[in-house]
């Protein structure tokens, strides 16, 4: 049973989603409400909790802050974010912490409910290892030359492993977990091991057999935990359907990181964003050189590629340049690579259907994304042509015609957008909100923002937490 711990100063809020949900269709049960971050934390170290709900704008300890404390005191809780609305920003930080999901109240109607907890549930079910079976010699010293895995790189399923395989009163069979098992035999026992464990490979699906040398004097227990972390790290990325034997030793050091750094996370997005990847090779293969170097754990690769797609929609999913298919969970590398390649595909396929050129389309996104990450700046159509080397008129006139806006009212328009999550999510008065999303002028700030909404900003804030 999933135990699962709603966090949100809403009472009612918190009342509703406990009782209004059907977690026990999906193997989850609520333990516990906290109204604040601070509460929360009090209540993770009084009793387990296996998933947390927690809303982003809270009093004492915002849900941000509460991420961070708890990714740090317990690695293995499993967090969604609760939105009064698509927060987009504030989204992205929580999952750049390690958020598995988000749902926003206001779209959370009862007939969602259970779409939402299967989405949870898979994901879920996609990232939690199952409790590892240790077998009752597991403090014997191996004496085999080498030890057989069988890997799959599909956790969501129940796996038949191969018991054909010929039985030798001195050969060792154990499950290391229920995507893994181990095989060792003595050594004449060990090429007829070996052939029968490869001709069994198709028997198990997304399979890789891995042959572990310089096992001599460790004990099942090390071995063991030593497959667990290899197939949990680095198998993520070795593993090719194309490849399936593969042979490592035991005495190769971990080189995955210990940390990503904001900085490394943003080149990639960079990289993404303003560089014609979809359609140069040698862009293509910088930005998965990129990716690869970072070797993120699967949680972190996850929220890294779901935060580029929130944020690539977020910009284009309404204009011509179309949006990018929602990532779904996966279990290698090999299955990102072909997801990016078939993301590829459909930004190519968009592009073509513009009557303008490649350079021309590159601008334009080109222009978005300059504007988007720095809204202080007030930029104009005429400096950002010159910028991209552009006659102002034609910059004009692509712009409307690939956003769907003039490029003055996309920009009002996001630092309106911009503006109503600072509003809701934090207390900063109106003229800081303002000089953040480029007007030095409160008044006209207050007049573009009541034009786009109908609301003052005050008025706007006041009745979106009203509502909350």
């Amino acid at each position: 049973m999933i135990k699962v711990l709603i966090v949100d100063d809403d009472k009612l809020v918190r009342k509703g989603i406990s009782s209004a949900m059907p977690w026990n269709d999906f193997n989850m049960e609520v333990v516990g409400e906290a109204s604040n971050g601070a509460k929360a934390l009090d209540f993770l170290k009084s009793q387990p909790v296996d998933m947390m709900l927690t809303d982003l704008a809270m009093p004492v300890m915002s849900g941000i802050e509460l991420m961070r404390a708890a990714r740090q005191l317990y690695p293995e809780l499993h967090i969604v974010v609760l939105t009064l609305h698509q927060d987009f920003d504030y989204i992205q930080e929580a999952l750049r912490l390690g958020a598995i999901d988000y749902i926003a109240k206001v779209q959370l109607e009862k007939e969602q409910f259970e779409h939402v907890l299967q989405r949870i549930h898979t994901r879920i079910n996609g990232l939690t290892n199952t409790i590892r079976k240790m077998p009752s010699q597991n403090e014997i010293n191996v004496h085999y030359p080498n030890v057989y895995a069988l890997v799959s790189q599909d956790r969501k399923s129940e796996h038949t492993w191969p018991m054909d395989i010929t039985a030798h009163e001195d050969e060792m069979r154990w499950e290391v977990e229920r995507n893994s098992c181990m095989w060792a035999a003595p050594p004449s026992e060990e090429d007829q091991l070996f052939h029968q464990l490869k001709e069994s490979l198709h028997q198990v699906p997304h399979s890789t057999l891995l042959v572990l040398s310089d096992v001599h004097e460790r004990t099942w227990s090390q071995i063991k935990n030593w497959i667990i972390n290899y197939t949990e790290t680095s198998l993520f990325y070795a593993y090719n359907p194309n490849n399936q034997v593969i042979d490592v030793s035991m005495n190769e050091e971990d080189t995955f990181s210990k940390e990503p750094q904001d900085e490394d996370m943003d080149l990639i997005k960079q990289s993404w964003f303003q560089t014609p990847w979809t359609h140069h090779d040698s862009y293509y293969n910088q930005l998965m050189d990129q990716f690869k170097s970072l070797r993120l754990h699967k949680g972190q690769l996850m929220g890294l590629l779901y935060s580029i797609v929130m944020e690539w929609n977020h910009l284009f999913a309404q204009t011509s340049l179309g949006r990018i298919a929602m990532i779904h969970s996966f279990d290698s590398w090999y299955e990102v690579e072909e997801w990016i390649k078939q993301t590829a595909a459909s930004i190519r396929k968009a592009d073509e259907q513009s009557s303008y050129s490649q350079e021309i389309v590159d601008a334009v996104k080109k222009a978005v994304m300059i504007v988007q990450q720095d809204l202080e700046q007030a930029y104009t159509a005429s400096g950002l042509s010159q910028q991209l080397n552009i006659s102002r008129s034609y910059f004009s006139q692509c712009f409307k015609d690939l956003m769907g806006k003039t490029f003055n009212e996309y920009s009002r328009f996001i630092r309106v957008e911009k503006s109503k999550e600072y509003l809701l999510n934090t207390n900063n008065t109106i003229f800081w909100i303002a000089e953040r999303v480029g007007y030095t002028d409160e008044k006209y700030f207050s007049r573009i923002f009541r034009e786009l909404t109908g609301l003052l900003p005050s008025e706007y804030r006041q009745l979106g937490r009203g509502n909350k």
